[in-house]
């Protein structure tokens, strides 16, 4: 692993390519806003395809994986631009598909109940659930983790293990910046709750996306040629640097307003956040492009 907490500035994604076999891209805030693609970003892992890398795409998406790949459609991310794609909300899936007949009360919007279905287990009401599912708030533009609290505090006092299925805090939605399953977890554990936490940054989530990659390689993959993009301090870098992969920091994403100007981040700045973070990097870009 070649992170620094002061990594140099590069051009394009192609200054790393050779170096690497394998890329495991972040989805939001790097290949799209919410709203719509970057198109730049999209070719770049195009581009690396082309040249010869395998491309996953490691989302903290609570949801299957064919919805998001129906998702990139709409915001216009090709799908020649990755191999494929490893969702928190599969990995979810299969740590409750190992508890059939688990009774659990759904957290979430109505878009991402799906990713529970048809695995064996019983979605209750909460009063006679035995564990809490979430996905997210259930209705995130009006919603914050503090409208939970109370509702919390119950769940709490009957012991009712909370599983976070997505453990971003916030993303950035368009120009807004709405809360997530992340923010609810930490809201649930200070409030003495017993929290299961699926994804970026966790173990689970990068052995599987290794496992995968050894599939489409058709043989064993060393974690010294894997190059993670992503955005997020304390979920993509964090998981990468914990899971000892190179990570490219795209610096325009949720954290920007501490670097300066959005695409021109100072160097100093960047360093420092790093630093304060204590993350590495194998270097940084504002955009992900080729």
């Amino acid at each position: 692993m070649t992170n620094s907490d002061h990594p140099p500035r590069v051009g394009g994604l192609s200054d790393l390519a050779g170096d690497y076999r394998f890329v495991l891209c972040d989805a939001w805030g790097v290949l799209h806003n919410g709203i719509r693609a970057y198109p730049a970003a999209v070719d770049a892992l195009k581009r690396a395809r082309a040249a010869g890398l395998t491309v996953l795409v490691l989302t903290n998406a609570p949801r299957p994986k064919v919805q998001v790949m129906r998702q990139f459609e709409h915001f216009g991310v090709d799908h020649a631009a990755f191999d494929d794609i490893v969702t928190s909300g599969e990995v979810a899936r299969e740590y409750l598909a190992a508890r059939p007949g688990t009774k659990a009360f759904f957290v979430g919007a109505e878009r991402d109940r799906a990713v529970f279905d048809g695995i064996g287990i019983q979605m209750t009401g909460e009063n006679e659930a035995g564990v809490i599912a979430c996905a997210g708030l259930f209705d995130d533009d009006r919603e914050t983790p503090e409208d939970y609290v109370e509702r919390m505090r119950g769940w709490v006092a009957r012991g009712l293990p909370f599983i976070c299925a997505n453990p971003d805090k916030v993303v950035e939605r368009g120009d807004r910046i709405l809360w997530c399953a992340g923010a609810l977890a930490a809201t649930y554990a200070s409030l003495g709750g017993e929290t299961i936490i699926i994804g970026k940054p966790h173990a689970p989530i990068y052995a599987t996306a290794l496992r995968r990659f050894t599939e489409l390689a058709g043989g064993g993959v060393d974690p010294a040629t894997v190059l993670a993009i992503g955005d997020a301090a304390e979920t993509d870098l964090r998981g990468a640097n914990d899971a000892g992969l190179d990570v490219l920091f795209v610096t325009a994403g949720i954290h920007a307003e501490a670097f300066g100007a959005r695409h021109e981040p100072g160097g100093a700045a960047v360093g420092a956040f790093l630093a304060g973070h204590h993350l590495g990097a194998r270097a940084y870009i504002p955009h992900l492009a080729w």
